[in-house]
């Protein structure tokens, strides 16, 4: 027996209402019942009822096909059966012949059907373990998607890991270095008001000492200098409270993804080991059709990508910024110790100077004390001498005197006369001269005493601005921080 029909060519058509298998009462118009066929053969057999009888042959295509065609009957031979005279030929319808060919069919027919049957039940059979075996293949494809899925996950996590790992361990370092730049700025407040308080204190330098010397210029470099140094430092300290909250957002950047990429591992792996018999496994009607995606494979490792990339770019950033930090740190230190040791140096240059200027102020005071003293002395010598030249005076006159009473002729202006006139004008010139001379060493008292008042005076001058030089700004300024403090490790 020759089959009809070949399962490579065949083809089902699904239905397209749903997705899901058609109910069993849907596919049971499909199927004729045996009290239905044997109700269309009796009425076929009833020729007086040969309308029923077409009627059923419309109903089963191959019947009535097989039938008209087959058979050989028509319309006409049907139709004459209702006519008056040819009612006595009714019940000699058919031939022997249209019966056997009738059964003929019939078994062709069944046969058809059979062979129709069983290679649609062959068809079904291959078709259920193609699509078995094309359902599994694409649960293992699918299966392995997720498990690449995974690897790709795995992947970015060690990288974001490593990334953050390094990025914790920079904003530590930045925090230490801003640590010891905040300790550094706090030291040269210290510096800086030593320096304000030698300002302060050298404006208490007295008249001639109140110069703008290279202490005070110094003094004042000083200041400059530390505050410059403290504005450098605050900038860099901005940065750096900056840098460091960049760096954080950075990590949280980094942390939300690694968050992220979490909660996808964990929902993938188990996606990854979930099996058809696996519990928990449902219908989801709809879920295929939708899609709530916002990234693609590219899209999704460049944002990873970019924030990994954002991250190194932020700590290259802080590890500059560190550098630049400690090159701050110890230039300003050097400045601040450098301008420190030049101060010192022109303190004691000036105090050498004062305290020269003060033993030269001592030595010419001395000097000038023994002046007023010999001084005051011929000054009593020449009152002496001026008294002791009135006596001679007093005799002169008192001679000259007693002569005029001499009588007559004898009023003789003789040679002891001229003598005695001689000598009165000589005294009287000399008592003048002393006179003058008195006169002289008493302006020259006291121009000696004033110049003893000018040196004590500036000799107090001098020891108060060495006192103020050596024992108020040299004793503060010995507490100016080391090193290692102005660059914050202390």
């Amino acid at each position: 027996m020759e089959l009809m029909g070949s399962t490579l060519t065949a083809a089902y058509a699904r239905p397209k209402t749903s997705h899901f298998l058609p109910a069993i009462s849907t596919m049971a118009s499909s199927y004729r019942s045996n009290q239905h066929m044997q109700a269309m053969n009796s009425s076929a057999n009833q020729p007086w009822r040969s309308q029923a009888y077409y009627r059923s042959a419309a109903v089963i295509p191959s019947l009535s096909s097989i039938q008209r065609e087959n058979l050989g009957l028509d319309l006409t031979r049907a139709k004459t059966a209702f006519y008056p005279s040819n009612r006595s030929a009714m019940t000699a319808r058919y031939m022997p012949d249209d019966w056997f060919r009738s059964n003929l069919s019939k078994y062709q027919e069944s046969e058809s059907s059979r062979n129709g049957a069983e290679r649609l039940r062959r068809d079904t059979v291959r078709l259920m373990q193609d699509k078995e075996q094309l359902t599994r293949r694409t649960q293992e494809a699918t299966s392995k998607n997720i498990g690449e899925r995974l690897n790709d996950i795995s992947f970015w996590r060690s990288e974001l890991n490593h990334e953050i790992h390094n990025m914790v361990s920079e904003i530590m370092a930045l925090t230490e270095v801003k640590r010891r730049l905040e300790r550094a700025l706090q030291e040269t407040e210290g510096p800086l008001q030593v320096t304000q308080e030698c300002l302060y204190h050298r404006e208490k330098r007295m008249s001639i000492d109140l110069v703008h010397d290279n202490v005070e210029k110094d003094l004042i470099k000083e200041v400059e200098t530390i505050k410059l140094c403290q504005e450098k430092m605050r900038r860099h300290l901005d940065r750096a409270v900056a840098q460091l909250a960049s760096n954080r957002a950075a990590q949280h950047e980094l942390e939300r993804d690694i968050s992220d990429k979490m909660t996808a591992q964990r929902i993938d792996d188990r996606c990854h080991h979930l099996g058809n018999a696996s519990d928990g496994i449902g219908y989801y009607r709809g879920v295929e059709r939708l899609d709530p995606s916002l990234s693609l494979p590219d899209s999704w490792s460049r944002f990873t990508d970019e924030n990994i990339l954002r991250s190194q770019s932020q700590r290259a950033a802080s590890h500059r910024l560190r550098d630049e930090i400690d090159i701050l740190l110890n230039a300003t230190s050097n400045e601040m110790w450098n301008q420190f040791n030049a101060v010192n140096v022109a303190f004691t240059n000036r105090m050498s100077e004062t305290a020269d200027a003060k033993n030269s102020l001592q030595t010419h005071l001395a000097k000038t004390i023994q002046e007023i003293f010999q001084t005051e002395m011929l000054i009593e010598s020449l009152k002496k001498a001026l008294r002791d030249k009135e006596s001679p005076l007093k005799v002169a006159h008192t001679r000259l005197d007693e002569r005029t009473r001499r009588p007559n002729v004898e009023l003789c202006r003789d040679n002891p006369h001229h003598r005695l006139v001689g000598e009165v004008m000589e005294i009287e010139d000399t008592i003048q001269k002393l006179r003058e001379r008195l006169m002289e060493a008493e302006h020259t008292l006291q121009t000696l005493v004033k110049t003893r008042a000018a040196l004590e005076h500036d000799l107090s001058i001098k020891a108060n601005s060495l006192f103020l030089d050596q024992d108020k700004c040299m004793t503060m300024r010995k507490t100016f921080p080391s090193t290692p403090r102005l660059v914050g490790y202390t």
